[in-house]
């Protein structure tokens, strides 16, 4: 048994040293969160917020900041729209009743009906491979034989027996773009 007597004088009111330990410890996890939130650690001062956007007839906003006015050119102009999608496919490379397969997106992209265009998952839910072709309002899967239907993604023949995920998509006279 210890004796506390006997560590060098300690009265009973001496803390243990486990317990020094066990306090300097949470005082630091404590001191961690100490914080003010919003506070800016790093070297760059915050962005300025976004001007609020108006609705239709709402007259535009004024500009309150440094810099030039809105649709100039120069130091703190407005940047450019960012430019337009990339398509997935060209809408006049996928046939009516058929479809094309963009192996490097794992997307299978249909055209059941003529302007109507569909995507799906070009994994196959039996076990994983890629479809290789469509034809005919039919998805094939090479590996194993089955079947999806172009349309809506769902199974015309087995062993797979879950539908391919449908992706949304939209589309115009140039494309079909993720939606």
């Amino acid at each position: 048994m210890h004796d506390d007597t006997t560590t060098g004088g300690c009265a009973a009111g001496c803390a243990s040293r486990r317990a020094v330990l066990a306090g300097v410890a949470g005082a630091a996890a404590l001191l961690a969160g100490c914080q003010t939130y919003g506070e800016n650690t790093a070297a760059e001062p915050l962005p300025e917020p976004a001007p609020a956007t108006t609705g239709p007839g709402d007259p535009a906003p004024a500009t309150t900041g440094p810099g030039p006015a809105p649709g100039t050119t120069g130091p703190g102009a407005t940047a450019a729209a960012p430019p337009a999608a990339k398509p997935l496919v060209e809408a006049g490379k996928v046939p009516v009743g058929g479809g094309v397969v963009l192996e490097g997106e794992r997307l299978v992209v249909t055209q059941p009906q003529a302007g109507v265009f569909k995507a799906f998952s070009a994994v196959c839910t039996h076990q994983g491979c890629i479809v290789t072709s469509v034809a005919d309002g039919v998805i094939e899967c090479g590996c194993h034989g089955s079947r999806f239907r172009a349309a809506d993604g769902s199974v015309a023949g087995g062993p797979a027996n879950r539908p391919l995920r449908e992706i949304r998509v939209k589309s115009d006279a140039t494309g079909v773009f993720r939606a």
